[in-house]
């Protein structure tokens, strides 16, 4: 196993991922402010998406996720998104938290941990 550790969209501040000994970390992806819980959730769906095929892996590598709202009471609203998009018999241990996001207009931040193929 190549153990170099390989950065996805480096920036000054922090990478989108970092891989690393067979494994990939993606950073808290968000959605366009002010849309919907459900919009916002599908946005950060699609960039976990395009961030772990870059990588070179996919959803049903998933290990572990995230998911933090900023009211838990949209838990639904997101759960419905995320149902429809994670593979059955695929789905990754997973936490669901309230938490105040860096930005008001943010309403779901998603992280995953996923296995490189």
């Amino acid at each position: 196993m190549n153990s170099d550790i390989k950065r996805i969209g480096t920036g000054a501040r922090m990478s989108e991922a970092v891989c690393y000994n067979g494994i990939v970390w993606v950073a808290g992806q968000v959605g366009n402010p002010g849309d919907s819980v459900a919009d916002q959730t599908r946005q950060c769906l699609a960039e976990v998406d395009r961030i772990l095929a870059e990588a070179g892996t996919d959803k049903t590598r998933i290990l572990s996720a995230q998911i933090w709202l900023a009211d838990i009471a949209t838990f639904a609203d997101m759960n419905a998104v995320w149902d429809a998009w994670v593979p059955q018999g695929h789905t990754p241990a997973r936490a669901t938290g309230e938490a105040k996001l860096a930005a008001p207009d943010y309403k779901v931040e998603v992280i995953v941990t996923a296995a490189l193929k």
